[in-house]
């Protein structure tokens, strides 16, 4: 089930309607955890076993690690945790991955091997829903909280249905705390709520999916070499897509929680007005970032153990993080690339030039350097990723031009207002600049929005995200 469709609306009316009727808060709490399993299940049942595995094995096991005192005891329990969250993550997300290349390697040892290729289906969100199992137990293994009392509110935590497919990603004092007293919303919570999901809903419906999808399709799919300008186009395009597609998402996500009277982290915070490329990490994916930080950077040293290491950690860090986003060596040098630029960033800022840089050179430079790295993130292949940076930086032969003059206009209007806007709202959020509006101009918008979504409404695309 995807937020922008209508069995989506219909499911969301019937929540909002039995979360505020006169039930008992365990009722409640006991509604929501069976809608959250309604919600995955409409993509494969099955895989709701999944779901219940990670979510009772962690539940005892972080218990235990909080309460037992025998180190090496403490550790076992801790490795059981990781294996058992980590094996599922592996095996159905990466199992074909280490298949292929441990074939192309004995092969390139003269090894005939040929194996039938597995036929694995990888579950909905299974990334985001085992880093948020993850971070329970490595928590009460470091006694960073105290453990959940209720098996029910820990259930509810891992599988809430709004953060469940694509996040964010929450740790448990950000939502747990919220089961454990009654929960109710306010009319405005209400508004605010829905004002943000018909946002995010445009942002996927209109934005990303009609404007700008059919662009960066139509050019990443083309198999010969591009004209300079279709090809710096279609980057854009994507550029613009994957955010909005992202965000939006997110949006969604925390507008649902919203109108139940949940709150949940921020994701998003004008990512393309970032001014250097740490910022543009505090901006984009913060709750994937962040838990990068806190579970894998800092763990490694972070940049206690000396500058060197430094360098290595970060480069760790967004090597890892571009492998836990797919099973291909393009996003692992999506993520190369942002380690390489982070680590350049903080060479400079360390000894080369003055911690102030004029702003409007940071930011242009930033998100020319940022839409480079899209394309390997969004190229299915190596070739394609070759065929557009020749293309974008410049070749010997002509290339060819694809895109429609309208295409061209439109890409470039919106791409253009996006970045605008996300400059002008660097330092604010949609509600505080909703709430700062004037009652006809927010009205309006709002109705313009609502217009959009219903015209542009398809079948009910997926999010990109839920692939991850």
């Amino acid at each position: 089930m995807v937020f922008n469709s209508y069995t989506f609306i219909a499911f969301f009316i019937v929540m909002l309607i039995l979360h505020h009727l006169p039930f008992t808060w365990k009722t409640k709490k006991i509604n929501l955890l069976l809608a959250s399993y309604v919600f995955y299940a409409a993509w494969n049942p099955p895989f709701i076993l999944l779901l219940w595995l990670s979510t009772v094995v962690d539940f005892f096991v972080g218990r235990a690690l909080y309460t037992q005192e025998n180190k090496y005891k403490k550790r076992m329990l801790l490795v059981i945790s990781l294996i058992g969250n980590l094996g599922m993550l592996c095996f159905f997300k990466y199992g074909g991955f280490l298949l292929e290349n441990f074939v192309t390697m004995v092969n390139a040892l003269g090894i005939d091997y040929h194996p039938a290729k597995p036929n694995i289906i990888l579950p909905a969100g299974i990334s985001f829903y085992t880093f948020t199992t993850l971070c329970y137990t490595i928590d009460m293994y470091h006694r960073k909280s105290q453990p959940v009392k209720s098996l029910l509110d820990f259930s509810l935590f891992v599988t809430f249905f709004p953060h469940l497919v694509a996040g964010p990603i929450v740790r448990p004092h950000q939502l747990v705390p919220q089961f454990e007293t009654p929960r109710k919303t306010t009319r405005q919570q209400l508004m605010q709520g829905l004002f943000l999901l018909s946002l995010g809903l445009f942002m996927k419906v209109v934005l990303a999916d009609t404007l700008l999808a059919a662009t960066a399709n139509t050019v990443f799919g083309f198999q010969r070499s591009l004209a300079g300008l279709d090809a710096w186009m279609g980057v854009l395009a994507f550029s613009g897509q994957i955010f909005f597609d992202f965000a939006g998402y997110s949006t969604c996500a925390i507008a649902v929680a919203m109108c139940l009277g949940f709150a949940l982290p921020e994701n998003f915070r004008s990512p393309y007005a970032a001014l250097g490329f740490s910022d543009f990490w505090r901006r984009w994916h913060i709750t994937l970032s962040t838990w990068l930080r806190d579970y894998l950077y800092i763990p490694l040293g972070g940049n206690r153990k000396g500058e060197a290491r430094t360098y290595v950690n970060l480069m760790i860090t967004m090597l890892l993080g571009g492998l836990w986003h797919g099973a291909s060596w393009t996003f692992v040098v999506w993520g190369a690339l942002h380690g390489t630029y982070l680590c350049i960033e903080r060479l400079i800022k360390d000894r080369l030039v003055p911690k102030q840089t004029p702003n409007f050179l940071l930011l242009p430079f930033t998100f020319f350097l940022v839409n480079v790295t899209w394309v390997f993130f969004r190229a299915t292949d190596f070739s394609t990723a070759w065929r557009m940076l020749t293309s974008i930086f410049g070749q010997t032969e002509k290339g060819t031009a694809v895109l429609t003059t309208i295409d061209l206009i439109i890409t470039s209007t919106v791409v253009t207002l996006m970045v605008l806007i996300h400059w002008l709202m660097r330092n604010t959020s949609a509600l505080q600049a909703a709430q700062k509006a004037k009652w006809w101009v927010l009205a309006g918008v709002w109705a313009l929005m609502i217009i959009g979504i219903v015209i542009c409404q398809k079948s009910g695309d997926s999010f990109i995200y839920f692939q991850f």
